[in-house]
């Protein structure tokens, strides 16, 4: 079995709550389907969302479904155009001791007390991937990118769960760091 796993740009994003986003979007609004992503059951929005810090704002996708807390999804470099210093690499959740942000919709604004993370880079897979690959579930693990801008990615956690789909996940800068462009796959080399 190949050993090889494709590797994901993810861009600035957001969940949300329902809670949220009918403040933003109204009472009866609905989240749109924009497309598919590569998890199954999650999917990009139609809709978006302003986010506003302290000397700038950014423009971001709603993901679906809805989330149990509001999370925004940044780069380092995102982080620095809103204004935001202190912005901690952590795994998708773990939101606790965050900066904030404004939302702002077209319905209405909220301010989201914390929840701003830049998220750690991963890689999503199922036991039966897990097994074939030789790690497990919270491992730290390396990965080694061919582009035409050859790296190996540190600290890049396993994630594993019967919900996953086999893919990594890396923001835009690392994206851009790597020359990570078109159709991009990395391999484990602890």
């Amino acid at each position: 079995m190949d050993k090889k796993f494709v590797v994901e740009t993810s861009a600035r994003h957001i969940h949300v709550t329902a809670e949220t986003f009918a403040k933003l979007f109204g009472a009866d609004a609905v989240l749109h389907n924009k497309k598919d992503l590569s998890q199954p059951g999650q999917y990009a929005c139609e809709e978006r969302v302003k986010v506003v810090g302290p000397k700038g704002e950014l423009a971001v996708t709603i993901l679906g479904p809805f989330r149990p807390a509001d999370q925004v999804e940044l780069s380092f470099t995102d982080a620095r155009t809103l204004g935001l210093k202190a912005v901690p690499v952590r795994e998708s959740g773990d939101v606790a001791g965050t900066p904030g942000l404004k939302l702002v919709g077209p319905a209405g604004e909220t301010d989201m007390a914390e929840g701003t993370i830049v998220a750690k880079r991963h890689i999503h897979m199922t036991p039966a991937d897990a097994e074939n690959l030789g790690v497990s579930d919270k491992e730290i693990v390396k990965v080694k990118l061919d582009t035409a801008r050859p790296l190996i990615f540190d600290d890049v956690v396993v994630r594993v769960s019967e919900k996953f789909a086999l893919a990594m996940h890396i923001d835009t800068d690392e994206c851009n760091a790597a020359a990570a462009f078109g159709a991009v796959y990395g391999e484990i080399v602890k």
